[in-house]
């Protein structure tokens, strides 16, 4: 019985587990944060490019 115990002591692979949780939690974290940063700066772009779009076809229909 003592040596079930040792040995459980001993384990180290549930805390590697929980390290590597805790990567990939951090690393999910800094992706989302580098896609909200990513799409602010491009829905600024894709909005400028539409009204430009669109003063372009504004000033094509005037005669």
């Amino acid at each position: 019985m003592t040596s079930i115990v040792q040995k459980l002591l001993q384990d180290e692979q549930g805390a590697t587990a929980i390290e590597y949780g805790l990567i990939c939690a951090l690393l999910a974290i800094a992706a989302m944060s580098a896609m909200q940063a990513f799409a602010g700066s491009t829905i600024t772009m894709w909005m400028n490019v539409s009204s430009k779009s669109l003063d372009a076809q504004n000033n094509a229909a005037a005669p």
